[in-house]
């Protein structure tokens, strides 16, 4: 799949305990984008963080926090990411979705080691 080097960047920010279809909402995306021939996504889990209501989601060793921030970035065209929003806002009930527009330098697969 060949990316276009003036793509959009899609940050979608929720929390891990969020659901979607009883599965969780973090998993529930990235299969939709796959299904949806978006070119990659990826899930981080932060540490630490908090949102519209302030409350504080940690996970600190003596506080462990079930409902850690989670962001997933997919990078494609904007066509391609402006087509997938729809499906996106069917599935978000809350959280922080951005855009931005990004430089693709490279993108390529892994080669095997030789």
């Amino acid at each position: 799949m060949q990316l276009p080097h003036d793509a959009v960047l899609l940050r979608i920010f929720i929390g891990e305990s969020d659901r979607w279809e009883h599965k969780p909402l973090y998993e529930a995306i990235v299969l939709k984008a796959r299904k949806s021939h978006l070119a990659g996504a990826t899930v981080l889990r932060g540490p630490m963080g908090f949102g519209k209501s302030s409350r504080l989601h940690t996970a600190k060793i003596l506080r462990l926090s079930m409902d850690l921030p989670v962001v997933i970035e997919i990078v494609d065209s904007e066509e391609k990411v402006q087509t997938f929003l729809p499906v996106l806002d069917k599935m978000i009930s809350g959280g922080l979705v951005t855009l931005e527009n990004v430089k693709v330098i490279e993108y390529r697969g892994s080669q095997p080691h030789s």
